[in-house]
C-alpha cells in the first residue's frame, strides 16, 4: 500500500493551530497550508491579521491561503488586495457566493485580472466550477476548492464530480483543483485517484495518516485486540 509520500498529489495542511502549522511546514511531504475563519475561531484566535503575520514569519515559501471574511463585495475586494500583499506565497480565499447567495464571480474576475492569486472556496457544484473557470485569468495561478467531503456528506460520491471538474479546468494551465473537507485518511487516497492536484487535510487526520497509512492490516488487527484487552483490564471489569 502506498504511503503519503508516494501519492501523486500535493498534500496541504489545513488548520489554525500555530504549533501544528510550524511542525507541518517543516515536513517534506506537506507542500502547502490553508486555514479559514472557522478554524481560527475554534483555535481561539482573536486577532486575524496578527495571527497571519506570525504564521508568515515561518511559512515563507510554501503556498498558504487566507480567507476574506466580509459579506460585502466591495469590502471583500479591499480585504483581498490587502491579504495578497502580505507575502509572495499567499493565496486569497474567496467564497463562491456571499451569505445572501449572490455570486462572487464578478469579484473573482476583477481580482484575477489584477494578478491576485486566488483560492476560490466553498464550491460544491459543477456549475460553480464552470463559472469560476470562465472568470479566472489563465495566466494567473489559482486554486479551485471543491468541497468533496461535504458532497459525500449528502450521500453522493464526489469522485465523478472531481474528475469532471478537472476536465473543466484543463484549459486553464495555472488553475489547480483542490479536494477539500477531508473526513478520513481514505479521502486522501481518493483525492489522489481522482486526479485532483491538491488535497487539503486537517492536522488531526494528517497525524493519523502519518501513523496508519500503509500499515499492515494484520498488525493493525493485533493492535486493536491488544487495545481492547488493555482497556478492559485497566477498567477492572469482571464477570
Amino acid at each position: 500500500m502506498k504511503t503519503l509520500a508516494d501519492l501523486p498529489i500535493k498534500i496541504f495542511a489545513d488548520g489554525a493551530d500555530k504549533e501544528g502549522i510550524v511542525k507541518l511546514y517543516q515536513s517534506p511531504f506537506i507542500q502547502g497550508m490553508t486555514t479559514n475563519p472557522t478554524l481560527m475561531r475554534k483555535a481561539g484566535i482573536s486577532d486575524y491579521e496578527k495571527f497571519a503575520h506570525e504564521v508568515l514569519q515561518v511559512v515563507k515559501t510554501k503556498p498558504i491561503s487566507f480567507e476574506v471574511f466580509s459579506d460585502d463585495f466591495e469590502d471583500m475586494h479591499r480585504q483581498a488586495l490587502k491579504i495578497s500583499k502580505w507575502q509572495d506565497n499567499v493565496y486569497v480565499k474567496i467564497p463562491i457566493t456571499n451569505t445572501k447567495g449572490e455570486s462572487s464571480l464578478p469579484l473573482i474576475r476583477k481580482l484575477a485580472g489584477s494578478g491576485v492569486r486566488l483560492n476560490v472556496t466553498a464550491i460544491l457544484t459543477l456549475d460553480q466550477v464552470k463559472g469560476v473557470a470562465d472568470h479566472l485569468d489563465p495566466r494567473i495561478p489559482a486554486v479551485v476548492s471543491v468541497f468533496a467531503g461535504r458532497i459525500a456528506d449528502t450521500g453522493v460520491d464526489p469522485v465523478p464530480a472531481m474528475k469532471q471538474s478537472l476536465e473543466i479546468l484543463r484549459p486553464l494551465p495555472q488553475a489547480e483543483l483542490l479536494w477539500a473537507s477531508v473526513r478520513e485518511v481514505l479521502n486522501i487516497f481518493q483525492a489522489a485517484e481522482s486526479g485532483a492536484h491538491i488535497v487539503t487535510v486537517p492536522h488531526d487526520i494528517l497525524t493519523k495518516a502519518q501513523k496508519l497509512a500503509g500499515t499492515d492490516l494484520a498488525d493493525l488487527s493485533l493492535d486493536t485486540v491488544k487495545m481492547f484487552y488493555s482497556d478492559a483490564h485497566a477498567a477492572g471489569y469482571t464477570l
